[in-house]
């Protein structure tokens, strides 16, 4: 294969796992709307420490307003955007 086949399947691989990644990171979103769930138990954990480290970026740069946390829309939109771009540059037969 030359490099030019290899870039777009590196390319929809790169979206497909980020496309993964956001149905990981809405299952945490949905999930937090329980108060009772003890995310140091698994198999909550995981999810904490799969997510936590993406959305405390955002966290960080938003903070909560009424005590609604906004980060997890700004991060998830970000993300998809990304995939979005992905996507369309693996698509596009010319790179060059």
């Amino acid at each position: 294969m030359t490099e030019a086949a290899v870039l777009p399947i590196l390319l929809m691989g790169i979206a497909n796992f980020l496309q993964i990644y956001l149905i990981i990171l809405l299952i945490r979103v949905l999930l937090s709307w329980f108060p009772n769930i003890n995310w140091y138990n698994s198999p909550f954990s995981i999810l904490s420490q799969l997510t936590d480290p993406y959305l405390n970026i955002f966290r960080g740069l938003i903070p909560p307003i009424g005590g609604l946390d906004f980060s997890p829309i700004i991060a998830f939109f970000l993300l998809q955007f990304i995939v979005q771009l992905l996507a369309g540059f693996s698509s596009s037969a010319t790179f060059f």
